[in-house]
C-alpha cells in the first residue's frame, strides 16, 4: 500500500512517527505491530482496520511470491488454503486471549470492590 501511495519507507515512518528501521520491520514481516499501531497504519493509508489486516494477510504470509507465481493453480490454492487455516487459528488464540482478559479484568473489579469499604468502584 505503501508504494501504491507513492511514499518512500522513510515517509511512511515519519507518518507513523517511528524510526525507519521499526517501520521496515514491520513492513518486512520480522515484527508484528500491536493493535494501536495497525489503526495507525490503517489511518494514514485510509483503509478500515478491517481490510488493513485482510491485505496484510494477503501480502504478507510468509510466502515465497517469485515461487507462488510458478505452481499451478491448484497448488496456488492449496497453499492459500494453509495460510488462511493458519489466519483462523491465530484469530481463534486472540480472541480466547481477550476473553480471559476480560475475565481478568472482571475478576479484579471485584477485588477492588470487595476491598472498598462503600464497595464502588471510583
Amino acid at each position: 500500500m505503501r508504494t501504491v501511495k507513492g511514499w518512500s519507507q522513510e515517509e511512511a515512518a515519519e507518518k507513523l512517527h517511528m524510526s525507519l528501521n521499526a517501520y521496515g520491520c514491520i513492513e518486512r514481516g520480522e515484527t508484528r505491530p500491536n493493535l494501536n499501531r495497525l489503526e495507525q497504519i490503517a489511518k494514514i493509508f485510509g483503509v478500515e482496520l478491517g481490510e488493513l489486516v485482510s491485505e496484510k494477510s494477503i501480502l504478507n504470509v510468509g510466502m515465497d511470491f517469485n515461487n507462488w507465481y510458478n505452481n499451478s493453480p491448484s497448488e496456488q490454492l492449496i497453499e492459500l488454503q494453509h495460510e488462511l487455516e493458519k489466519s483462523r487459528l491465530l484469530l481463534e488464540q486472540k480472541d480466547k486471549e481477550i476473553e480471559y482478559l476480560k475475565q481478568q479484568n472482571a475478576d479484579l473489579r471485584a477485588m477492588v470492590n470487595l476491598l472498598k469499604p462503600e464497595g464502588k468502584l471510583p
